[in-house]
């Protein structure tokens, strides 16, 4: 116990401060959506199968789940 605190007074401990880019910020808001409804409607469309999921799921006239399946975009290979 001793050798301990002969030890900590002879050795520094470094000090860190954070800068202005190096302060926390969460690394994914849930509350952004990723994706709008902005009225396209079909796969070809789509740029990610998320995309097309999230079109089918949330907004109207989407052509994109043929079978009623609830998989959109099922025939796209780009997926």
């Amino acid at each position: 116990f001793g050798g301990w605190k002969l030890y900590q007074s002879q050795v520094s401990v470094p000090i860190i401060e954070l800068t202005g880019d190096a302060q926390a910020q969460p690394a994914y808001s849930s509350s952004i959506p990723r994706f709008r409804c902005d009225g396209r409607e079909y796969c070809s469309q789509m740029t990610s199968r998320a995309e097309a999921e999230f079109f089918t799921r949330n907004c109207p006239n989407s052509k994109m789940d043929g079978d009623g399946d609830g998989v959109p975009c099922e025939n796209d290979s780009r997926f």
